[in-house]
């Protein structure tokens, strides 16, 4: 799980999450996650269903709902700290479908490799509007102590943008999210390009 990794989101999006996530794998996007917080089950299962197909060459994700990922088929899930535990989650998804879970300081990220977590979503970094109950930001310095720790791959979520992207990179994440200066903007490609050429300049 490497570079930049793809959040959708339906309240910034100006094209709407299929055509961003068709733009996205287009451009060599290896992990796309559906997160839908305002979409009623059935809605967000036929979207999903749409998404599934066009992730045929990406990993595809399922923020929260295993009943939606294993309904259609997806990767996996990614979960945070109050839903569904790990140990029930992987009960239920099986051995081989991704779990990755979101961490908010060394302890969290200790026990969620433990626990058997394929990868962590290290957040926030930075100051962030896209999630309303994201807490305090935690700073690169979250992200060099849990990279010396652990052995899983870090995603860093979290206010970041072209301007500090290079530093969430070189503190050690293996992969970042960066939404609201992606599909807020018109050239969503464009805007990921960026991203995946600056891991490209890290060698990785």
């Amino acid at each position: 799980m490497k570079g930049y990794y793809f959040i959708t989101d339906s309240r910034l999006s100006r094209a709407g999450n299929i055509k961003d996530v068709q733009q996205a794998v287009a451009c060599g996007v290896g992990v796309v996650q559906y997160r839908n917080k305002n979409a009623e089950t059935r809605e967000m299962f036929e979207e999903a269903v749409v998404l599934r197909e066009i992730c045929r060459d990406a990993l595809f994700l399922i923020n929260d709902r295993i009943d939606i990922a294993l309904a259609t088929g997806a990767d996996g899930v990614h979960l945070g700290q109050s839903d569904m535990p790990i140990r029930a989650a992987r009960k239920i998804l099986g051995p081989e479908k991704i779990i990755g879970l979101t961490v908010h300081n060394l302890a969290e990220a200790l026990e969620a490799q433990r626990l058997g977590a394929d990868y962590l979503g290290v957040s926030p970094i930075f100051q962030t509007s896209t999630k309303a109950d994201a807490g305090k930001p935690a700073g690169i310095a979250l992200i060099e102590e849990i990279h010396s720790r652990v052995s899983i791959p870090l995603v860093a979520i979290g206010g970041i943008n072209h301007s500090n992207a290079a530093d969430v990179i070189s503190a050690g994440a293996d992969s970042l999210c960066a939404i609201s200066c992606v599909v807020g903007r018109e050239d969503v490609s464009r805007e990921i390009k960026k991203f995946q050429d600056l891991f490209k300049e890290f060698g990785k």
